[in-house]
């Protein structure tokens, strides 16, 4: 924290206290939620909301929050990284654990950083990853109900990869995103599509310099459907080339999608939580 001179408002010698930033990771099953962002109806529960109040409580004063990225509803995360300016000068400690006994028990800070004021949540992050579950069995699952996608059908995974390969790189995903999107662009970058299965479960694991709206949840509809024999494995370009959404089929569900990793400069020092969800036991 810094201190300088304010001689703006006549008192000389008047001495203003600029705020702290922090940089927090929250982690949080979406289910329950209407999405990360906070809406103008305030009976509509958002993980936005519930985070800006617990952390106000803290800080004894209002608090707003920028995140890495906004998910939809039902949508987790694992690593979403948020910041905010305050007065309030508190242990990390009390950014963890006071905000946590302020939450809801499926939306935790795991960690907290003081950080400058360069550092931005969302304009500051060089790529982020996402991981979408599928759990492929003939019988829905009870546990994680809401955690995953249930799928009756075999999937071959191998169909998917290779179907996955032609989105790698840097390409206009029209096709790939929903109708309302708003950015102004449809082209990104996507650096790695891996497919890969733990168990019953089969893991879609992207990452891109940034995403669109719905993108990763239209790529799973896509893969899905070739994983499981009902278009053949060019059909995920073909979808790419047209630059139509109507060409894209399905929109995968919410609940299987988990954002799980943002990367930022080095100079920054976040920490690296481990990949998740945390029942995924892979790494990489």
């Amino acid at each position: 924290m810094t201190s300088e001179i304010d001689h703006s408002a006549g008192t000389e010698g008047a001495i203003s206290i600029a705020p702290s930033r922090y940089a927090l990771c929250v982690e949080y099953a979406g289910a329950a939620y209407k999405g990360w962002q906070k809406q103008k109806q305030s009976d509509v529960d958002t993980i936005q909301g519930y985070v800006e109040a617990a952390i106000s409580k803290i800080a004894n004063e209002p608090v707003s929050v920028i995140c890495a990225g906004r998910t939809d509803a039902g949508v987790n995360g694992t690593y979403q990284i948020i910041h905010f300016d305050t007065h309030a000068k508190r242990d990390l400690r009390a950014w963890t654990l006071g905000c946590n006994t302020h939450l809801p028990s499926d939306i935790a800070i795991q960690w907290a950083v003081e950080v400058d004021d360069t550092f931005h949540a969302r304009f500051s992050a060089q790529e982020r990853r996402y991981r979408y579950l599928i759990y492929s069995h003939p019988v829905m699952p009870a546990i994680l109900a809401k955690g995953v996608t249930w799928t009756y059908k075999a999937l071959d995974t191998d169909l998917m990869q290779e179907a996955g390969n032609a989105l790698i790189g840097e390409h206009d995903f029209t096709s790939y995103r929903a109708v309302g999107c708003q950015a102004k662009s449809p082209v990104r970058e996507i650096k790695h599509l891996k497919v890969y299965r733990v168990g019953a479960l089969i893991v879609i694991d992207v990452c891109a310099n940034a995403f669109l709206h719905h993108m990763v949840r239209n790529i799973a509809g896509v893969l899905m459907t070739i994983g499981a024999k009902e278009a053949e494995v060019d059909w995920a370009k073909q979808v790419l080339e047209a630059k139509d959404r109507r060409a894209g089929g399905i929109t995968a569900p919410p609940y299987g999608l988990y954002f799980v990793d943002v990367k930022y400069p080095e100079k920054y020092s976040l920490p690296k939580s481990s990949l998740g969800p945390y029942f995924v036991d892979i790494s990489g």
